[in-house]
């Protein structure tokens, strides 16, 4: 399973940023029975975008095959699309190894629309 986390630096211990769409990074962490196989952090090409940040990180998050995100505050049309992807979005704080650490206990919370950051 491939889980992207929001990230405000390319390291595990950097912190989930503040936003999903215009965060400066993401870290894509393949997970596999609860642990953290490998990872790879890929800069945000779509966090200086004057408009449809939300909707380009969302399909590069598709185009990478992931699964989950886990991110602070999310967009309503960034959502939209993750979901039309069947891509859950749950909702992190703190560094990334922690929430992915989190995210394999099932301690995070799911994201849903009614929740939804609207931006």
């Amino acid at each position: 399973m491939k889980i992207a986390i929001s990230s405000t630096g390319e390291k595990l211990t950097d912190k989930v940023s503040e936003v999903f769409a215009r965060c400066p990074y993401f870290i894509i962490a393949e997970v596999e029975e609860g642990k953290v196989k490998e990872f790879e952090a890929i800069k945000n090409e779509s966090e200086n975008q004057m408009s449809g940040a939300g909707i380009s990180a969302a399909q590069l998050m598709a185009e990478k095959n992931v699964t989950a995100i886990i991110t602070k505050n999310i967009g309503p049309r960034a959502f939209d699309v993750l979901r039309q992807f069947n891509i859950k979005v749950y909702s992190g704080r703190g560094k990334v190894k922690d929430v992915l650490e989190d995210f394999t206990t099932r301690k995070l919370e799911e994201v849903k629309e009614d929740k939804c950051l609207k931006i």
